[in-house]
């Protein structure tokens, strides 16, 4: 076979067909085809409770019974944390600190009669001057203590032993002694 005839041979066959690339699916087309599936999974629990109600209900409540065991199972016997008050003596020194604020910068109210704690309006400026707000890690005195709400020391009258307020004294809630 010479150059020329091998030359033809190959210019009259058929190329190979090359290869096709695999097609992108897009977001769109993804969504569709989910969106089929779903609707296909519809249909079919449709036709099941129409050809079999038994075993559509019978199904049906398995997942409700699966689903409240679940519900109803777990957790423990746990309590949560609850701040213990520590036993507070009269005439001993403490510092002042809020069990309930995370915030340093929280200042403590002391007030002139016990239990009035929630009976004030804080909006007023002239309310912040006067040892009413004591910072936290503030030394006292206690003076005495007041049972309140059937639990024992629940109010304490402090004396402030340092500071501006030296010698000031004022009521505030005892698990806020340190």
């Amino acid at each position: 076979m010479s150059l020329d005839e091998n030359n033809n041979e190959t210019e009259n066959s058929t190329p190979a067909e090359e290869p096709k690339q695999p097609e992108t699916n897009t977001a769109a087309d993804t969504a569709a085809a989910a969106k089929d599936a779903a609707g296909n999974v519809v249909a079919n629990l449709l036709a099941l409770k129409d050809s079999n109600p038994k075993v559509f209900f019978g199904g049906v409540g398995a997942v409700v019974l699966v689903l409240g065991a679940l519900f109803m199972s777990g957790g423990n016997d746990a309590k949560m944390p609850v701040h213990q008050a520590k036993p507070i003596v009269v005439g001993q020194n403490y510092v002042l600190k809020s069990a309930n604020a995370y915030d340093q910068q929280a200042t403590i109210r002391l007030v002139a009669v016990p239990g009035s704690m929630a009976a004030y309006d804080d909006t007023e400026e002239a309310d912040r001057e006067g040892c009413k707000h004591i910072e936290q890690g503030t030394p006292v005195k206690l003076i005495q203590a007041q049972d309140a709400y059937g639990e024992k020391n629940v109010f304490a009258e402090v004396e402030m032993t340092s500071g501006e307020c030296a010698g000031k004294r004022g009521w505030a809630l005892a698990i806020n002694l340190q």
